[in-house]
This record gives C-alpha cells, sequence and structure tokens, in this order.
C-alpha cells in the first residue's frame, strides 16, 4: 500500500506539471529537434550542412546553437523583448541576412521552434490538458518572429546602405582616376608642343 501511493502521488504531479516545467524537462530534445530542422533547411543552392557545432568548423552551427539555447531560455522566462533576445536574434539574423533569402526564409527559424516543440510534445501537451498554456507560449514565439523580422530589415537596410558607400567611394576613385590621367595627358601633350 505504502509503494502504491508515491506512484498516486507521482501521477498526480506528472498531470499538474505546467507547460513551462515540461519545457524545461525536455529542453535539451527540444533544443536537438530546433538544432535539426534549422539544419535540414538551409537556404536554396547552399552547400548541404555542415554537422556538428564546434566553433571552429562550424562557426555558423555555433553561434546559432548558442543563440537558440539563449532564446529558449528566455522564452521560458516569459521574456521576449530583453537585450539577450535582441542580441541572439541578432546573431542569427545576421547571418541570414547576408544569404540570399525572403524576409520569410529569413526568419523562418522562429517558427521552426514550434515544429520542434510539437513534435516532441503533441502527446503531453494533450495527455495534461495543457492546450491554453501552448497557445499562450505559441504568442511569445510569434513574438519573437515578429521581432526577428524588424532585425532582418534592419541589417538589410545597414547591407543597402554599405553597397550605396561603396559604389559611392568606388565612383569617387573612378573620377580621382580620370582626373589624374586626363592631368598626366595635358602634361604630357604640353611638353609635346
Amino acid at each position: 500500500m505504502l509503494d502504491y501511493l508515491p506512484r498516486v502521488a507521482r501521477g498526480l504531479y506528472d498531470l499538474m506539471m505546467t507547460l513551462e516545467q515540461l519545457l524545461s524537462q525536455k529542453r535539451d530534445a527540444i533544443l536537438g529537434r530546433w538544432s535539426d530542422l534549422i539544419a535540414c533547411s538551409p537556404p536554396t543552392g547552399a552547400a548541404p550542412p555542415v554537422r556538428g557545432t564546434d566553433q571552429f568548423t562550424n562557426p555558423v552551427a555555433h553561434i546559432i546553437g548558442l543563440a537558440t539555447d539563449a532564446l529558449y531560455s528566455e522564452l521560458l522566462q516569459g521574456s521576449t523583448d530583453s537585450d539577450k533576445v535582441c542580441a541572439s536574434l541578432d546573431n542569427i539574423i545576421k547571418i541570414k541576412a547576408v544569404q540570399d533569402l525572403s524576409p520569410s526564409q529569413a526568419v523562418a527559424f522562429v517558427f521552426l521552434l514550434k515544429k520542434a516543440i510539437t513534435e516532441e510534445l503533441r502527446s503531453e501537451i494533450e495527455k495534461r490538458q495543457l492546450l491554453g498554456q501552448w497557445l499562450e507560449f505559441e504568442l511569445r514565439i510569434d513574438k519573437l518572429a515578429s521581432l526577428a523580422f524588424d532585425i532582418y530589415m534592419q541589417c538589410r537596410e545597414k547591407i543597402c546602405q554599405l553597397r550605396v558607400n561603396e559604389i559611392k567611394a568606388d565612383r569617387e576613385a573612378a573620377f580621382r582616376l580620370l582626373e589624374l590621367v586626363e592631368t598626366a595627358g595635358r602634361k604630357r601633350f604640353e611638353a609635346i608642343e
């Protein structure tokens, strides 16, 4: 009889577990699945992803791994607009911004978190009747996606401005070179006369 009571109590505790507790408990599995989903969706025409997250053999995966870990932690704490969230999104979005991606492709990695959680926890969410909490958590992910889009647009604007500045600098250098050639040509012509 005494063995039965702890099992009943544990069963009740398991049923009363909140979504945040479940997400914390399954953190490694969810982050692993999210990383796999991100790695399996490289830009069109890109080389196949290099496996591993070593800082030196695969720096992009390393940066994305650190950033997704930080984003997940902040989401669990209910924070979607902290400096840490912005910095983590910025690290990923800078990588996406230099690739030839549409805005929706660039921020799709955020929505892949929903897929990772759903694939990992669907039965648990249904069994524990956590659908309401899941819908609230999905709103946090959606807010994260909106923020990622804003950051992506800022990065693209900066890239465009850098290109404009580069074109202006090239044009000015070409004019200076043309001016030097004209001056040298005039001096040479004057020397011949």
